[in-house]
């Protein structure tokens, strides 16, 4: 039950995620007032960036300025030693 909870709360950030990220490079095209690079990074960070890093991926957005991408890879990189810990944890 509770990894029903987890995989569905995980799947719904990553869409959250993938939409902001949508709806920043629609407005970066529009040249309209952008989302903050804190609010793109926070989400990431909120428990999955594979929403984020998919949309990277296809749009090439934000992948050149080298001040959020470090951050961005940092979070990556936290997460799976985050997620590395709790499977040794687990079923070691």
């Amino acid at each position: 039950m509770i990894w029903n909870t987890i995989a569905i709360y995980i799947i719904l950030i990553n869409i959250i995620t993938f939409i902001i990220r949508w709806i920043d490079k629609r407005k970066s095209i529009k040249h309209k007032r952008r989302i903050s690079e804190k609010q793109l990074l926070t989400f990431s960070a909120l428990w999955w960036f594979i929403g984020a890093v998919i949309w990277m991926t296809i749009r090439h957005h934000k992948t050149i300025k080298w001040k959020f991408l470090w951050k961005f890879w940092l979070i990556v990189f936290v997460w799976f030693v985050f997620l590395a810990l709790i499977y040794y944890f687990l079923y070691r």
